[in-house]
Formats: structure tokens, sequence, C-alpha cells
């Protein structure tokens, strides 16, 4: 039997993670702070959360997509109140993108009751969400992983099992610091074609075909080319908040890190000028600037 599911946190991959639990044929019981996007939902065979401290007690499982740790813990301690009135037995999945010492922190204050918190990371795209080519990167008990898994296999193409608490959002940033430098290689190569007079649609395509491939180019490539950065597909607001979340732990393990350091310096440039609403391809106008 299925188990069932509420979901909190129904944005750009959010959602798509809660319509492919309802293809799957789960119970999925939604809540978000935007109610439109849980009548979205509902329209599809979701059920609104309407009471979300009684959402505990209805499902077996919890799955978070929220923006920080932060936020994640203030949900499980003050909208829950998971700490206060524990059901034990309980899973929480966590699909933020996290700080690993604080998902270490909360996986162990929940199994000090009876219930179980796992960072559940997730590698791939909005685009790639919705097309069901992501990747679950988890950590934390693995027979709960086990128990879990068909649902990672609902949400998404595979999972993998990283290790104890903590090593799934541990993953992620390393996942996108590579990609973070993908895409800023990218960003100076381009501008180097453009300086070397050198049409930047044609570089991409070369640079598509040659050893530098990486998958930064299909996703990211021609919405640099083109200066296509709306509808954005991951927010540059939401990159640079990501970008600072590994500057900030490797420095906790004293761990050199700096290209993506200066990635972040960049991206703290670019948005201090332009909107961060826009598509994190935008980094290529941080290139812009220092050739005009």
């Amino acid at each position: 039997m299925k188990q069932t599911i509420g979901f909190i946190g129904l944005g750009l991959m959010g959602g798509w993670l809660v319509k492919h639990l309802l293809k799957d044929g789960y119970t999925v019981h939604v809540y978000d702070v935007d109610p439109q996007k849980i009548q979205d939902l509902t329209l599809l065979g979701a059920i609104e959360v309407v009471a979300i401290d009684k959402l505990p007690h209805t499902v077996d499982v919890i799955i978070l997509s929220l923006p920080n740790s932060a936020i994640v813990s203030q949900v499980i301690q003050q909208n829950l109140h998971l700490y206060d009135h524990p059901v034990p037995g309980l899973i929480v999945l966590d699909t933020s993108t996290a700080d690993p010492s604080i998902s270490t922190e909360l996986a162990q204050n929940m199994l000090d009751r009876g219930m179980y918190f796992m960072d559940a990371t997730v590698s791939g795209t909005s685009e790639m969400c919705a097309a069901k080519d992501t990747i679950f990167m988890v950590g934390g008990d693995e027979a709960t992983y086990n128990q879990c898994e068909p649902i990672f296999t609902g949400m998404g193409r595979e999972s993998v099992y990283m290790g104890k608490s903590g090593t799934g959002a541990a993953i992620k940033l390393v996942v996108n610091l590579v990609l973070a430098i993908n895409r800023m290689g990218m960003a100076e190569g381009l501008t180097l074609a453009k300086k070397a007079g050198i049409d930047q649609l044609l570089a991409l395509e070369v640079l598509k075909k040659s050893a530098a491939f990486s998958k930064a180019m299909d996703q990211k490539g021609y919405r640099m080319v083109n200066r296509q950065f709306y509808p954005p597909i991951g927010h540059m607001t939401t990159h640079y908040k990501d970008v600072q979340l590994m500057v900030s732990y490797a420095s906790k393990l004293q761990c050199p890190v700096p290209v993506i350091s200066f990635t972040a310096q960049a991206l703290a440039s670019e948005m201090s000028k332009r909107p961060g609403d826009r598509d994190s391809s935008a980094v290529i106008c941080f290139y812009d600037d220092l050739i005009k």
C-alpha cells in the first residue's frame, strides 16, 4: 500500500514533484503560502491542507520543498509543532537546498522524538524536474531510505543513498558548486569568443561538440547567447543564495574554494546592478560590463 504524503512548498520544483506523485497514484495533501498554487494542484487531485498543524496526524510522510534550512526548521518546529507534539514513526523528507549542519541537527532532534528526518536533495533544474529527469541524493537512516525509495522513484529518475544525515545536503552543494563553475566558465568563454570576433551562437555550437561540453551548455547556453533571462528556470537570487551557502559550508570545514568564492563576488556584483528575478544564466551580463 502506498504511503500517504503531505507536501509543503509548491514552487518551481515542488509543484512538479507533486504532479509526478499524483500521476504515480499517491494521495498527496498540499500546502503553500500561495493559495493559487494549492488550487492548481487540487484540480489535479491533490488535497488541500486546511490546518498545517494537523498534517502530521494525517499522513505517513511529509515532503518539504522550501527556500532554505532556516525556513525548514521553522516549519518543523513552529508550524508542524513536531518537537512539542511528536508523531512517532513520521518521516520528513527535505528536498530543499540545505545547510548540512542544520540537517544533521534536525535529524537528531527528530530521532530523539521517535521520528525520521532525511535530507533528500534534488539535482536538476525545474525543466528537468518537469521531465522527471532529476536525481535524489539522500542522507539519513538507511532503512528509512529503503522504505521511501518508491517515493523517490515516483518523483524523479533515480535516487542515491549517500550515508549519514547531512551527506545528502553536502553532496547537493558539491554538485551545485561544479555546476556554478561550469556556468561561469561558459560565460567567460563566450565573452572571449565575442572579443575575438566570433559569433557567440557559433561558439556555443562548437563548445557543445567539443571536449568542453557540459549539461550547463544545454541548460543555460542559448539563454546566455540570446540574453533570454525570462521566464527563469532558476532565479539569480536562488543561485546566489546557494553559492553563498557553499562558501560558508566550505569555511566551516576549512576547505579552500577560491573559484566558487570569485563566482559569489561576480554574482553579488551583477545583482547589485540588475533584477535578481532573472534566470541564473544572466551571470554573463557580469562579463558584458567588463568588455564595454
